[in-house]
């Protein structure tokens, strides 16, 4: 799944060591403009997908995540795990460029003579 939304908070890094070795997780707060009444939602990123640089309360990011629930005693716990995040912003130079490149395909080179090169 995607989503576009401002960063409005970045909590603070955890980390730990399991079963499994060291760990790292940095859960985000996004807030949604798609309506009229806003959404919240917490986004988990784990391990080497953690990029603070990147993270910037206010800007726009596009976040690509997976939403996962399980059972404990009982209980279901949800999350949503982020495994791509982007600046929404981010996109229009590669598609700008992408178009550049479509143009110069699409021109046809002519020459005074019709010799090939080789």
């Amino acid at each position: 799944m995607q989503l576009t939304a401002k960063l409005i908070q970045l909590l603070p890094l955890q980390t730990g060591t399991g079963k499994n070795g060291e760990w790292k997780k940095q859960d985000i707060i996004v807030e949604t403009e798609s309506s009229q009444y806003p959404k919240k939602v917490c986004i988990s990123i784990w391990g080497d997908k953690i990029n603070t640089s990147q993270l910037k309360v206010g800007d726009q990011l596009k976040v690509d995540f997976d939403v996962e629930s399980r059972e404990y005693n009982g209980r279901w716990y949800t999350d949503v795990k982020a495994w791509k995040i982007e600046l929404a912003g981010a996109a229009a130079p590669a598609a700008a460029n992408k178009s550049n490149e479509e143009d110069f395909q699409n021109t046809t080179f002519t020459s005074s003579d019709d010799d090939l090169p080789f």
